[in-house]
């Protein structure tokens, strides 16, 4: 089997979590927890986009660092494509109530890109230092340490006043708001949506344990590809 033919499958699925995510990504849970409300924390996208170190992990488990690095440029690319026409499609169809303008989509991507690149290929690096440890260290620390890096990559870039050079800032973001929508500490409110995101990601992390054994399970004789 060729090359492309092996990797085409991780491929495939990087690109649908990837599309997947920048879709439910605009589109807030809605619900109450207690006096929390949901959709001032947390969209749809942050149950989808942990999938991407799923994929990363097999890719990496199965063909080794090298191919996995393939897949994770081929995200990338998916990552800021979609970061840039996803939105106005969505709208222009009346599926979200607002449109973004060119600049600040442009802001988006860059900070969506970024934090996939730099995310996921951390992930490779962690799961290469550790895959020769217990079978869940290697999956369970790249994708914890890999998240981390993704939640403060994006959210900086997206919305920090601080990179206000990359396009312009989001006014309902930089609001004081409690943190957490129910601390009595006050905060910006893209601070409250990155620690919202975080804590997902944490926790599918741990999660996604269960379909990476059982999929690792059924490779009986994996391939070994050297970096």
């Amino acid at each position: 089997m060729n090359s492309s033919a092996r990797y085409l499958p991780f491929v495939v699925a990087m690109a649908l979590v990837v599309v997947a995510s920048n879709i439910l990504v605009q589109f807030p849970v809605r619900g109450q927890f207690g006096s929390l409300a949901l959709a001032d924390l947390l969209t749809w996208g942050a149950f989808t986009y942990p999938a991407a170190f799923l994929v990363t992990d097999l890719a990496n488990r199965r063909y080794g660092p090298q191919m996995a690095r393939r897949v994770v440029f081929i995200g990338f690319m998916t990552a800021v494509t979609c970061s840039i026409i996803v939105p106005p499609l969505l709208f222009r169809y009346g599926l979200i109530e607002y449109g973004t303008a060119a600049d600040r989509l442009a802001r988006i991507a860059a900070a969506s890109g970024a934090a996939f690149l730099f995310g996921q290929l951390l992930d490779v690096t962690v799961f290469n230092w550790l895959r020769r440890k217990s079978w869940w260290r290697a999956p369970v620390f790249g994708s914890l340490v890999g998240s981390v890096i993704d939640t403060i990559i994006f959210f900086s870039l997206a919305f920090a006043p601080a990179f206000f050079f990359v396009g312009p800032s989001d006014d309902f973001a930089l609001e004081m708001a409690p943190l957490f929508g129910v601390l009595q500490h006050e905060a910006a409110r893209w601070q409250s949506w990155a620690l919202g995101d975080l804590s997902v990601k944490l926790i599918i992390a741990v999660v996604a344990l269960i379909p990476y054994r059982l999929v690792v399970a059924r490779w009986s004789q994996p391939a070994t590809v050297t970096a």
